[in-house]
């Protein structure tokens, strides 16, 4: 299965829709993920036209009441064998900070604690795959057997106005495996 991850798409305040270029990233792709900061329906309405979306997003009901799509917070998806934990705001109980390029768990988490223990504190279940935005720092790393990935975002990467990044993950009931792909690389 290959899954278009993605967040932080803020619009319409950085457009009125993600930039042309993820519609091309997310080619072939089964399902999209979307991590939040959305901002308004439109947004998930296009990248619908892609592949079915699920999404998560703080304080959900303010823009997005009744909509199946968009949970509030956190949810549990499964997906080819795989147990995936999205939400926007990633805090890991033990970690002092938030992950980015230059706090990546491997180097802030108590190298004594178990991270699905910690995991299951924010889901509610164990998960094997979890997916996150807010940062804006694009990241993908697998840490005592569970797949990290913040895709970054499309249009404020590293809170810059420029074309960012998102993520392509490919899961089968063996595998699991994501890399960020860079926006300008398809303009």
């Amino acid at each position: 299965m290959r899954v278009g991850v993605i967040s932080d798409t803020h619009n319409p305040s950085v457009g009125v829709e993600p930039p042309p270029e993820v519609a091309i990233a997310f080619q072939g792709v089964d399902v999209i993920l979307h991590a939040g900061d959305i901002y308004v329906p439109s947004c998930l309405d296009w990248l619908e036209a892609i592949a079915p979306v699920y999404a998560v997003e703080l304080g959900a009901d303010a823009h997005f009441k009744n909509d199946a799509r968009v949970a509030t917070n956190t949810r549990v998806l499964h997906l080819e064998g795989h147990t995936i934990g999205l939400t926007h705001d990633l805090l890991v109980p033990g970690m002092a900070q938030e992950i980015t390029e230059h706090s990546p768990l491997s180097k802030h988490f108590p190298p004594d604690a178990d991270l699905s223990t910690a995991l299951e504190i924010v889901f509610d279940e164990a998960v094997d795959i979890v997916i996150f935005g807010h940062t804006h720092y694009a990241i993908v790393e697998e840490y005592q057997g569970i797949l990290m990935v913040n895709p970054g975002s499309p249009s404020l990467p590293k809170q810059l106005r420029r074309l960012g990044q998102v993520a392509i993950m490919e899961l089968e009931r063996s595998h699991k495996s994501a890399e960020i792909l860079e926006l300008s690389t398809f303009s």
